[in-house]
C-alpha cells in the first residue's frame, strides 16, 4: 500500500509543478489553484506513505521519479531541449534510487 500512495504522491507533485508552468508566475487564476492542489495532495499522500516506508526511500523515489517525469514532460510537451547532459543526469538519478533501494534502506 505505501508503494502506491507513493505512486499518487509523484502524480499529484508532477500535476503540480506542470499546472505551475501554465501559472504565468501565479497570476493565471486556474493553473495556480491546480498547483496548489497537486502540492497538497503530493504532501499529503508522502506523509500517509512515511507510515510505512523509511523517509530516505520514499523520499528519493519521490525526488527521483518527480524529477526526471518532469524533465521527460518538458522535453516531449512544453518544447524544452533535451541534450546528452540532461539525460545523463536523469539517468543518475534513477541509478541513486536504485542503490538506496538496493543498499536495504527501508
Amino acid at each position: 500500500m505505501g508503494y502506491a500512495l507513493l505512486a499518487g504522491a509523484i502524480a499529484a507533485e508532477v500535476a503540480g509543478t506542470t499546472a505551475m508552468k501554465y501559472s504565468e508566475g501565479f497570476t493565471r487564476l486556474w493553473p495556480s489553484v491546480l498547483t496548489v492542489i497537486g502540492y497538497v495532495v503530493a504532501f499529503a499522500l508522502l506523509a500517509q506513505t512515511l507510515k510505512t516506508l523509511s523517509v530516505g526511500t520514499a523520499y528519493a523515489i519521490w525526488a527521483g521519479v518527480g524529477t526526471a517525469a518532469i524533465a521527460a514532460i518538458g522535453a516531449l510537451f512544453l518544447g524544452e531541449g533535451f541534450t546528452f547532459a540532461k539525460a545523463a543526469g536523469i539517468a543518475l538519478i534513477i541509478a541513486g534510487v536504485v542503490v538506496l533501494n538496493l543498499s536495504g534502506a527501508h
